[in-house]
């Protein structure tokens, strides 16, 4: 498998430095969640890693070289990203949007293939988007249209996938929709998947590994049931809670309190 790692890594805008002297190793063929309060360097850090921001010092590596100095085909058909909010050109329908995910494997001696064809096809399928193919992505409902663009994350078959708040701006069941496809990527494929997510809950359920930033550092990393403690979402979140066990998943549950909800939970139960 293909690993991904980050040493010293220093990621600044201008003189405004928001991740430093960061190291970091992907857990090759996993589900790996980065959580962390607002501007706390997630989403820089999973820019850098994909090869769309320099940094200012330190180096990451994609399958053991560096990712500034490997071509950026090559990079191309190792490590796909979907960025925050992407939009897509007015008019453009979901079989075209798909199809963009083929151009790492094209060039001038190599033209749209079978391979090509039936990569499309398989990740149409695995989005339920088969029968809106033809549709203009703008027409799509929020959870169609973030599922188009997973689509065309998947037919670029890249074997490490990074995904900056893929459920932001969609309700439950779309969030729901689309963090179980990303499970079937990773479980069916094998494929290492990178994510930034705000919800800790899901991040617990879906994540075999959580990474915790706090002020362009890592806190903490492990399994959710080692670092989504109350103590730790105090430390990076700021906010008092309980953790309980998740009764559908039996991962961590995070039960936020605040000034009108600080009952405990074991006064609670004595309530009822």
């Amino acid at each position: 498998m293909i690993e991904l790692r980050a040493e010293h890594l220093r990621l600044a805008y201008d003189d405004r430095v928001v991740v430093d002297d960061l190291d970091l190793l992907v857990p090759p063929g996993r589900i790996t969640v980065i959580v962390g309060a607002n501007a706390c360097g997630k989403s820089t850090l999973l820019r850098a890693l994909a090869r769309l921001m320099a940094p200012q010092a330190g180096t990451v590596y994609l399958d053991g070289r560096s990712v500034r100095s490997t071509p950026t085909r090559q990079v191309a058909r190792q490590l796909g990203i979907l960025p925050q909010s992407p939009v897509a050109p007015d008019g453009l329908t979901v079989v075209d949007l798909v199809t963009r995910g083929r151009a790492p494997h094209q060039s001038w001696w190599r033209q749209w293939s079978a391979d090509d064809e039936a990569a499309v096809a398989a990740a149409l399928r695995a989005t339920e988007l088969t029968d809106l193919a033809d549709r203009p992505v703008d027409e799509l409902s929020g959870g169609q249209r973030q599922r188009a663009w997973i689509a065309m994350a998947i037919a670029q078959e890249t074997p490490v996938l990074l995904l900056d708040e893929p459920t932001t701006f969609l309700d439950l069941a779309h969030q729901i929709d689309v963090l179980d496809l990303v499970v079937d990527l990773n479980r069916r494929e094998g494929r290492t998947i990178v994510m930034v997510l705000h919800d800790l809950n899901q991040a617990c359920r879906y994540a075999d590994h959580v990474i915790a930033m706090k002020s362009g550092r890592i806190v903490a990393e492990g399994s959710p049931s080692a670092v989504v403690t109350p103590e730790l979402v105090e430390g990076v979140f700021d906010v008092r809670c309980q953790v309980t066990t998740d009764p559908v998943s039996e991962t961590p549950l995070v039960i936020p309190t605040g000034r009108h909800h600080s009952i405990t939970l074991r006064e609670s139960e004595h309530s009822r």
